[in-house]
């Protein structure tokens, strides 16, 4: 694949299927994790793999990394949330949908 620097290379497990899926997605980072934004929320495959099972890989600035996804709950972590989103606008002018947070493992 032609991975370009700009993007985040996501893949999950198909919860149906239990194939890989790989998305190219606009990313952001923060203290040393990951997020990217579902436009399309609950809809988003991606979402509905990492719920359930939240095993990710994830190719970003010429590394892949094996860890977690999980959704970031804007009620219950307002703060990341609005900083997650505040860093989407910044770079992108966008920040509408599901906040997914990306942890490499060591």
């Amino acid at each position: 694949m032609n991975y370009k620097p700009e993007y985040l290379y996501l893949t999950t497990t198909g919860w149906k299927s239990g194939q890989p899926h790989e998305i190219e997605i606009w990313y952001v980072t923060q203290a040393g994790r990951y997020y990217v934004v579902a436009e399309r929320g609950e809809q988003a495959h991606f979402v509905q793999n990492i719920r359930h099972n939240p095993t990710v890989s994830f190719y970003v600035a010429g590394a892949r990394h094996a860890g977690q996804g999980r959704m970031v709950d804007p009620t219950a972590e307002p703060e990341r949330a609005a900083a997650v989103r505040a860093l989407m606008d910044a770079k992108y002018n966008w920040s509408e949908g599901v906040i997914v947070e990306l942890t490499a493992t060591p």
